[in-house]
């Protein structure tokens, strides 16, 4: 019986999940529009990119007002470290429940540094006192070793940079005795540093003239050398604790218009990032990239829309430049991002953008001998070769160049342990083990969301310089309760989903395999269109039906009954059907009659005789296969293929679709006859991944399969041979799938195309590996993360705000610690251990009680 266009009672069901959506609105609507108006709109530079730098901030702070030599040039920075000491004492982001060594190395070294600049202004005692007593209760796990006994190269410049200085201003450091063997070996290795490297070795990830603020007064950098390296923006290796010390050396106006144009455009709350890049696209690029990562684009289409514009227009008219071999990486960082968030949008961008530094040998060679410090950056790399399309060799070649140093890094261990922390570990392991299109875009968000580095951008000369955007409070919260709400909206779907199966008998058939919650889950995670409720649940209900019907023509139903239900279909008339065929039949018609209500309800598309059409192809597709397997017969591959690529089934869930996602395109282009090209293959490659990965059980059962009949049609060949050429053949099809998926010029809309796409990625999922479909258990986890569990965000510092009109200084300056000289020597510093030589001079008597008799001169107790 065919029920004229009509709303249902079932669709009804439907509605709450809308109703529900838009009562939680305005509390997400507030968050939305703070960071369109904190982040978005206004324009803040690099300052909103990059996190803020306890050790950069505290160089600052210490740096005296030229006119005023009493007060500080930069009161803000000094105002920060006053306000930002953790209440366990120390400046920075360790976390003693779960740190890694790198954390904490760099918070001992700017809690060090942080107190040295608090007593240079002669304020902040308390807080003195307490991250003399954090470094105390703490330095033994914090000065960790590499496997080798080495400190890492970058902590044996920095941390006895810092003892030094913070002993030449007068801090009683009082480090545990148990540390003592260590804090010897420190100074060790940096005199080993020292003594073989040159100042500006281009070898080295960083060279030591990047280091100048911690290098001893014993190791003289004459201004000549200083100056020689500054970049063209004034400062050194755009470091603002190297140029701090360049400036306090120097006395350079370039490096001082550097740090106050740093002051100017990153300071807002008193701190400084440990990079200071002048770069208007960054940021930007930055944010679009963080807002798609968590999956919260639908409440800014707007902005992203105009920035990657914005930025594609520049794109078009950037002239090529010689990029600076010290920034390699924050130019690989920023290219891989455009890149991938242009393709993914439908520009056409060229792969020569982002792969430029394999025709480098200079840059090649560099992030090979230091891939572990680049290791963020090839993993944006290796991700944005995910966007390859068809003859693109040198994505073939970043790829394959990325992936080696992945798999160096994930399965193979690091030189130094110190800069790939297991949480940025983990990560490349996922990268490298889980295809991109295999990922569920709604659990991405969480493993997003959830992951402690994905702030990590690429590695500084002494810590990973971290995005601000990542665990911004405003935009991590609206993420949480973005997708906390999904996860209610999903779990209410699924009970409409579930209550449907129940009443057509679907979920009772008795026989084959019961997939109602796969089904919903599959549709949810992938379909990522936040208030379109109808689209998930009439498509998961199709692929309710494709799975109970498929089965009951593989297992259950004889060759009459499925000669009499294809017959009815064909003809869209159920008189004379019984059982199960019946059953099935009802369960279609109704899941039609309401997509064909739906339709024409948005769009006035009448769709029904495509529809029928449609069922019917696959319908017939699926008795020819069972009269193949049943009679013996096997039919050439392309045969195979033809009717294959219909019972798949994968044009019936997303056919139907587009009519509600692209509601204002004309039927024809949606729906032409034949079908269009991103259809098509569409079904070649969802046959051929089922294929794969079913082979061995449709042996078995005697049903037909495109690597066994390969096989049967190349005897020389073994299976492997078969498996290795079907999976050539998926891999080229993809290239071709992808390039009218990114294709702005297509007739088809661009949320039609990602529909597809969405659909091809479900099919990548079930069937990666194995076939997860079949099974009852494999995604019971992941449907629990995307529909129930909510997602563990990491802990989040809160941010200090500072007084926007500060009343009266919170400091006074009782002595004049600055000749009006420039100079490192700011304090009377002296190395606790110089040059090696036969035996060390004697230390000033100042800090004679602090030493003991042995070689090794600190205090320990």
């Amino acid at each position: 019986m065919v029920h004229a266009i009509s709303h249902s009672k079932k669709q009804s069901q439907i509605l709450p999940t809308h109703n529900f959506m838009e009562s939680q609105q305005p509390s997400i609507q507030s968050l939305v529009n703070t960071i369109k108006r904190q982040a978005l709109l206004h324009d803040k530079g690099s300052h909103s990119f990059l996190s803020s730098s306890p050790y950069d901030t505290a160089w600052l702070a210490m740096i005296p007002d030229p006119r005023r030599h009493d007060d500080p040039m930069f009161e803000g920075c000094l105002n920060w470290v006053l306000h930002d000491q953790n209440e366990e004492g120390f400046w920075g982001d360790y976390d003693n429940n779960g740190h890694e060594m790198s954390d904490g190395v760099e918070c001992l070294a700017s809690t060090l540094v942080c107190m040295v600049a608090l007593k240079k202004w002669h304020v902040g005692s308390a807080l003195i006192e307490k991250g003399l007593n954090f470094i105390h209760e703490n330095a033994e796990l914090l000065l960790t070793r590499n496997k080798d006994g080495k400190f890492p190269r970058r902590v044996a410049i920095v941390l006895p940079g810092m003892v030094d200085l913070a002993r030449a201003a007068g801090l009683e450091i009082v480090f545990p005795k148990s540390t003592e063997r260590a804090i010897a070996d420190l100074f060790s290795d940096r005199q080993r540093v020292l003594e073989a490297e040159e100042l500006a070795d281009q070898n080295q990830y960083y060279p030591l003239l990047s280091y100048l603020e911690a290098l001893p007064p014993t190791y003289k950098v004459g201004h000549e050398s200083i100056l020689k390296h500054l970049d063209g923006d004034g400062s050194l290796f755009q470091s603002p604790s190297a140029t701090s010390g360049a400036y306090l050396a120097t006395g350079n106006e370039e490096c001082l218009a550097y740090l106050q144009s740093l002051a100017s455009n990153c300071a807002s709350n008193g701190a400084v990032p440990s990079l200071y890049l002048v770069d208007e696209e960054l940021p930007k690029l930055s944010m679009v990239h963080q807002l798609v990562r968590l999956g919260l684009t639908e409440y800014f289409d707007r902005e992203k829309d105009e920035i990657l514009a914005q930025i594609y227009r520049n794109y078009k008219h950037e002239k090529p430049i010689a990029k600076s071999i010290h920034l390699i990486a924050a130019e690989l960082y920023k290219d891989c991002l455009e890149f991938w968030l242009l393709r993914m949008h439908g520009y056409s961008v060229s792969p020569s953008s982002i792969c430029w530094f394999l025709d480098r040998e200079e840059v090649r060679d560099r992030v090979e001998k230091h891939y572990e410090h680049f290791s963020s950056v090839l993993l944006y790399v290796y991700r944005a070769s995910n966007l390859m399309l068809p003859g693109e060799r040198q994505l073939e070649e970043a790829r394959a160049f990325s992936k080696k140093f992945l798999e160096k890094i994930a399965f193979g261990g690091t030189r130094d342990e110190s800069i790939v922390s297991s949480s940025h570990r983990r990560m490349i392991e996922h990268e490298l083990g889980l295809p991109w299109m295999a990922r569920l875009d709604h659990l991405e968000h969480r493993t997003w969301l959830e992951e402690r580095d994905a702030c990590v951008l690429w590695m500084g000369k002494f810590s990973c310089h971290r995005s601000s955007l990542i665990h911004n409070q405003d935009i991590v919260q609206l993420a949480l309760q973005n997708f906390v709400l999904r996860q209610s909206v999903y779990r209410m779907e699924l009970d409409v989903v579930k209550r449907w199966s129940g009443a057509t008998g679907l979920s009772k058939m008795g026989f084959g395999r019961e997939k109602t919650t796969y089904a919903y889950f599959a549709v949810a995670a992938s379909v990522y269109l936040p208030c379109n409720s109808d689209v998930r649940v009439l498509v998961a209900k199709s692929a309710i039906i494709l799975t109970v019907a498929d089965d009951f023509f593989d297992m259950e139903g004889s060759l009459e009954d499925l000669e009499k239900l294809t017959d009815a279909v064909q003809r869209w008339d159920g008189e004379g059907l019984s059982g199960h065929a019946k059953t099935i039949f009802e369960a279609l018609d109704d899941l039609v009659t309401n997509f064909r209500a739906k339709c024409f309800q948005q769009s006035g598309k009448d769709v029904k005789e495509n529809l029928r059409r449609m069922w019917g192809e696959t319908f017939q597709s699926w008795l020819t296969e069972a009269k193949w397997s049943r009679s013996g017969g096997a039919p050439p591959t392309y045969e195979y293929l033809d009717v294959g690529m219909v019972s798949v089934g994968a044009h019936t869930t997303v056919l139907p679709s587009l009519c509600l996602t692209s509601p204002a395109t004309a039927l024809h282009q949606l729906w032409p006859d034949p079908c269009h090209p991103i259809t098509r293959l569409l079904m070649v490659i969802t046959r051929l991944l089922n294929d794969i990965q079913s082979y061995r059980k449709e042996e078995k059962e005697g049903k037909l399969n495109f690597v066994l009949l390969y096989l049967k049609e190349n005897p020389k060949a073994n299976i492997e041979d078969s498996i290795k050429f079907v999976q050539l053949l998926i891999n080229q099809k993809k290239k071709e799938f992808l390039q009218h998926v990114l294709d702005e010029h297509s007739d088809l809309p661009g949320p039609s195309r990602m529909l597809h796409l969405s659909c091809l990625k479900v099919f990548y999922m079930f069937f990666n590996s194995s076939n997860h479909y079949d099974s009852d258990t494999d995604m019971l986890h992941d449907i629990h993360k995307a529909l129930v569990i909510p997602p563990l965000v990491p802990k989040l510092k809160p941010l200090r705000h500072l007084p926007e009109t500060p009343g009266p200084k919170p400091w006074e300056f009782a002595t004049k610690n600055w000749s009006g000289q420039f100079s490192l020597d700011c304090f009377p510093r002296k190395s606790f251990i110089g040059h090696r030589t036969s035996s060390y001079s004697s230390p000033a008597k100042r800090w004679e009680k602090m030493y003991k008799p042995s070689s090794f001169r600190l205090c320990f107790a």
